[in-house]
């Protein structure tokens, strides 16, 4: 391959410039590894791990609480006393299993 011959003008001045992208980056590294980046950026993560994390959460207990919802209540918005008075009688029994357990630990 022939070189079209350069100048020496020409030679500085890509030198110049290559200089000048050689600054840019290191100067560019030397933000990426300093510590006060790297503490923000590992903030970033862990802020947007917990949001995600968060964000999940809410929707897995957001169809749990539709799911038990559902249970109780019909489409139409009605209660389901067949379903309802079972699960208070229930809730009242393991109340009462639970004070009298409560009662009986506090007299020994």
């Amino acid at each position: 391959m022939s070189e079209v011959a350069r100048t020496p003008a020409q030679i500085e001045a890509e030198i110049a410039r290559r200089r000048q992208d050689l600054a840019a980056t290191l100067d560019e590294l030397a933000v990426r590894v300093h510590p006060v980046t790297i503490a923000r950026d590992t903030k970033a993560k862990a802020v947007s791990a917990l949001d995600r994390t968060v964000g999940q959460a809410y929707v897995a207990a957001n169809r749990a609480l539709t799911r038990v919802r559902s249970e109780f209540v019909t489409e139409d918005g009605s209660p389901r006393p067949e379903r309802i008075v079972p699960a208070a009688v229930a809730a009242v029994v393991l109340v009462g299993v639970v004070a009298g357990l409560s009662a009986r630990r506090r007299r020994r």
